[in-house]
C-alpha cells in the first residue's frame, strides 16, 4: 500500500504565498509522474501541475507564471510553491502520484487533500 500525505495548506490573504508537500510513502518501487488537482466549492477537480519521473515540470493555464511545481526524488516528496494567490485560488488541493509498486504493477494515488483559503 501507498500513502500520499499532503501538508502546507491553510488561511492566506490575496497576493501571499504558501508551499504544499506531498509525501509518498509505502511500498514503492519506483515514483513516475506526481502532480497537484485543485477542486474548487462546487466544482470538478482540475489539474493545476505535474512534474515527470524525469524531473520535467508542466502546467495548467490557472498556475502557469505564479505556481511551481518541484520534488525531491530521494524523498518521494512534491511540492508546489504558490504566488499571488487570488481568491480563486481557494479549495481544496490533492497530491496525485503515479507509482510503480512492482517493477511491473503500476498504480495511481490520490492524497487526502489540504485546504488552502485566500481572503480578498
Amino acid at each position: 500500500q501507498v500513502q500520499l500525505v499532503e501538508s502546507g495548506g491553510g488561511l492566506v490573504q490575496a497576493g501571499g504565498s504558501v508551499k504544499l508537500s506531498c509525501a509518498a510513502s509505502g511500498e514503492i518501487y519506483a515514483t513516475n509522474t506526481m502532480g497537484w488537482y485543485h477542486q474548487a466549492p462546487g466544482k470538478q477537480r482540475e489539474l493545476v501541475a505535474f512534474i515527470t519521473g524525469g524531473g520535467a515540470p508542466s502546467y495548467a493555464d490557472v498556475g502557469r507564471g505564479r505556481f511551481t511545481i518541484s520534488r525531491d526524488f530521494a524523498k518521494n516528496t512534491v511540492y508546489l510553491q504558490m504566488n499571488s494567490l487570488k481568491p480563486e485560488d481557494t479549495g481544496v488541493y490533492y497530491c496525485h502520484a503515479d507509482v510503480l509498486v512492482t517493477m511491473s504493477d503500476r498504480r495511481e494515488y490520490w492524497g487526502q487533500g489540504t485546504q488552502v483559503t485566500v481572503s480578498s
